[in-house]
Parts: C-alpha cells; sequence; structure tokens
C-alpha cells in the first residue's frame, strides 16, 4: 500500500518557474491517484544536468510479504498486463516505428512514459503468490532473480508472453517480437509464481483488479530462465534485460 515518498530534485539553471509549476502539478496528480504525500528530501541547483530522484515508500501487513525467494518446483508463472510496450516506446522516442499509425505510437510511447503499477492485485496476491517482482529490468532478468534466489529454473513460452496490439505491429518479425517483449524493462507489470492449483483464485482477484493475468510458464528444477519457442526448444538471448553497471 502507498504511503509516501522522498524527492530529490537538482536543478540546472535554465529550468524556469513555468517547468517547476508544471512539475508540481504533475506530483500533485501522482499524490491524489496513489493517495501518497511528500514526506521530505532535497532541492539544490546543479552545473550539470536536471537529477530527479524519488524513493517511494509504502506498506505491507507484517509476515505478508511476497519475496523473490519462494519460488517453488511445479509453480506456475504469470505475468500481468502485456510486456514490451516501454521497450518499443523507447524506440519510437529513438524514431524507429515510422510506419506505425499516431495511435500506435502515442500508445506505446505514453506506456514508456508514463507506466501504471498493479498496485490493487499486488495487494490481493498476497497469500497466493510464492514468489513476485516487477518488470523493471526485463522479463528474463528479473525473473532470473527469483530463479537465483529460489534455486530454481524458470522456464518462458515465447508465444504466451502477452503482447499489445500495438507492439505486434511495431515489430512485425515474431522472433524480434518475442525477444524484444522478453528484454525490454520498464513495463513495471507484476511477474509472479504461484502453485497450480491457486490458478482459479489467481483470476479470479484479477478480474476484481480489473487487471489481466497471463500464464506464460512454468518452474523446474535447474538453474536460470530459458525462452522456449512453441516446440520447446530454447531461443537464444544475447542480454537478458538491462545490466545496471
Amino acid at each position: 500500500t502507498p504511503a509516501t515518498y522522498m524527492l530529490a530534485l537538482s536543478l540546472p539553471a535554465q529550468i524556469d518557474i513555468d517547468w517547476l509549476r508544471a512539475f508540481a502539478a504533475g506530483l500533485a496528480e501522482d499524490q491524489q491517484d496513489f493517495g501518497i504525500s511528500l514526506l521530505g528530501g532535497d532541492t539544490t541547483a546543479t552545473p550539470g544536468v536536471l537529477s530527479i530522484a524519488i524513493t517511494a515508500l509504502g506498506h505491507v501487513p507484517a509476515g505478508s510479504m511476497i519475496r523473490r525467494a519462494g519460488a517453488k518446483i511445479g509453480d506456475v508463472v504469470y505475468v500481468t498486463g502485456t510486456l514490451g510496450d516501454a521497450g518499443g516506446g523507447l524506440a519510437c522516442v529513438k524514431g524507429k516505428g515510422g510506419s506505425l499509425s499516431v495511435a500506435d505510437r502515442r500508445y506505446l510511447v505514453r506506456r514508456f512514459q508514463l507506466p501504471e503499477p498493479r498496485l490493487q492485485l499486488g495487494a490481493m496476491l498476497i497469500g497466493l503468490a510464492s514468489a513476485s517482482l516487477d518488470v523493471s529490468d526485463g522479463l528474463l532478468a528479473d525473473l532470473g532473480h527469483i530463479a537465483g534466489t529460489s534455486d530454481v529454473r524458470i522456464a518462458i513460452e515465447a508465444p504466451r508472453i502477452p503482447l499489445s496490439p500495438a507492439l505486434r505491429r511495431l515489430w512485425p518479425n515474431e522472433a524480434e517480437r518475442f525477444v524484444s517483449a522478453a528484454t525490454a524493462g520498464d513495463d513495471y507489470e507484476i511477474a509472479f509464481t504461484a502453485p497450480a492449483h491457486r490458478r482459479g483464485d489467481i483470476m479470479q482477484a484479477a478480474a476484481a483488479a480489473h487487471t489481466t493475468v497471463s500464464e506464460i510458464g512454468r518452474v523446474t528444477a535447474g538453474k536460470g530462465v530459458a525462452l522456449l519457442d512453441s516446440a520447446g526448444f530454447e531461443i537464444p538471448v544475447g542480454q537478458p534485460g538491462f545490466v545496471h553497471f
């Protein structure tokens, strides 16, 4: 449950009062949408580039946090929403997707610039999901954290990764489409594992939260994460997601 946030703002000389008013108005909208308030932080001038650092804080009932280390062999792997849209939006910002319609480009760029975290469903997964995280660095990279801490292997079926119509039109080549969706970050959808017998409960929770949930793979014995094609063969992936350092 969102609670509050800290803001560190470093402003170069070219930032004017109109920009600050617009920025503050945007924060006010977010505070209203998520029911949070500004706790504190720091505001300074800088000779360098604009820097905005936000740390968001929230609450979870004691002892109920869904960790990365809970995935078990036989669990089902799920993801919310559609994947790869933010990566597609970044590609559009960088000049790709010239053949897309204006509506498709706007959709993808908005998904990149204004992600919508699945907070309602996230809270409802307590007691249902065995392990969970958000897709920020890329599906394969983030599921790698679950696989590593849970000491299991996660197999993802590429054709089952949920894709938006706009992303399908951006990447008409199927192989490129699925690799992009599985490695692009910034979607902030929820990827999670759960026992197979909780499938009905999960779908009921998703419906109540007005969020789509797709079954995309299985947890097996072994190590790492594999992206499989429709025949069950592993698809080679150069880099599974964003590398921080």
